[in-house]
């Protein structure tokens, strides 16, 4: 399974598009691309909206990957993680319904 930074990585390099270039375009540090890329720091949503634009990636694809790393990153220590999500999914659903 793909993560993330690896998503942005492969399709920056296949646009030919320098690390340096691409932190340009959506106004972030260069050094902090390169870190989202690894793994080891997190883009802000807005930013992931860019880079989807910039580098032709379905947005809802991309958001729906970041958005879902986080929230694996976010219980990935809790014995409980998997019945956690579980009944996240229908909290999310109730919510939704209830707006």
């Amino acid at each position: 399974m793909e993560k993330f930074g690896d998503i942005v990585r492969t399709k920056r390099e296949e646009k030919g598009l320098l690390l340096r270039q691409l932190a340009a375009l959506i106004d972030m540090d260069t050094a902090i691309l390169s870190k989202v890329e690894r793994g080891e720091r997190k883009a802000k949503r807005e930013q992931v909206e860019k880079i989807a634009k910039i580098l032709d990636i379905n947005e809802k694809e991309l958001l729906i990957e970041y958005l879902s790393e986080n929230i694996a990153y976010e219980i990935l220590d809790e014995d409980l993680a998997m019945e956690v999500l579980k009944v996240a999914e229908g909290k999310v659903k109730y919510l939704k319904e209830n707006k």
